[in-house]
């Protein structure tokens, strides 16, 4: 039986500047050059990855870039350790840097404060891009953490400076920062949050309760994702996650329901036009 689905695009959705501007960068030289090498995925979304890639995007991971020469390589929104620029310099690699300016901000706090001779937690996702280019800044002497339990087992500083990946949350940055100091540790904390990420956050949980269920399109690695679709399922306990509409279970609709599209900042408009489309045509 065919049912009768309201079903609405949230506005606010879609990509952030940082990753607007990896990918015009890119469509723009694959335009001219026909192909151009990408340090990992340009974006945490495996069908706009698969789209660039048909255009010619080659990604490649860090070990192979010291094999390559006289070649232009894209460095995406996440951006980069020094030892990327050193390679490049080496190889005569031109580096087509699309570091999202908030992540080249908080690389460059991150390396004042490693010169200044601070002790370093950053509060992010291990084996991040990010998170990688992050530490660094530091010869990799900054502490990640994902967890305050990851820290029980760590014998931390008395003092230290603590940061965070720009796409956590950031109640949960607040929350650890408070926990440490209650522990009686002396904490200097930066808020390098991205505020294209965290002030979605009411205008998304406004967003998912008007509809009856919400569909949250984000590919599975994107941390703003996670971060992002817990926001909606506070909200609105009927909340899917998908990286597309085939994993979609189309049992849960009933007919007259009225259906809500969003999506992470890695998450492309024509991906959740695509799932409208499909959720229409129920």
């Amino acid at each position: 039986m065919a049912l009768n689905l309201t079903v609405d695009i949230d506005k606010d959705s879609g990509f952030c500047f940082g990753v607007v501007y990896a990918i015009d960068m890119a469509e723009e030289i694959l335009e001219e050059d026909g192909y151009l090498y990408c340090l990992g995925d340009i974006v945490h979304n495996d069908e706009e990855v698969a789209r660039l890639k048909a255009k010619g995007l080659r990604i490649i991971e860090h070990s192979l870039l010291p094999t390559l020469k006289n070649e232009k390589v894209l460095i995406r929104a996440h951006g980069e350790a020094p030892e990327t620029y050193k390679i490049a310099l080496e190889n005569q690699i031109t580096l087509i840097d699309a570091s999202c300016p908030v992540v080249l901000k908080l690389q460059n706090r991150i390396k004042t404060s490693f010169d200044q001779e601070e002790k370093i937690l950053i509060f992010g996702k291990h084996g991040h891009a990010e998170v990688i280019g992050l530490q660094g800044q530091t010869n990799n002497e900054a502490l990640v953490f994902q967890d305050l339990a990851e820290l029980d087992a760590v014998e931390l500083p008395p003092s230290f400076t603590l940061y965070s990946q720009t796409t956590k949350s950031v109640d949960k940055f607040y929350a650890i920062k408070e926990e440490l100091l209650r522990r009686g540790y002396e904490v200097k904390a930066n808020d390098t949050i991205c505020r294209q990420v965290s002030n979605r956050y009411d205008d998304l949980g406004d967003f998912a309760r008007k509809y009856d269920k919400i569909v949250f399109v984000s590919g599975k690695k994107s941390s703003n994702g996670k971060v992002l679709f817990d926001v909606c399922k506070q909200a609105n306990p009927n909340t899917y996650f998908i990286s597309d509409f085939a994993e979609l279970d189309t049992t849960v609709f009933t007919n007259d329901d009225r259906v809500g599209i969003c999506g992470a900042t890695s998450t492309p408009m024509w991906l959740m036009k695509e799932v409208q489309t499909h959720l229409s045509a129920l």
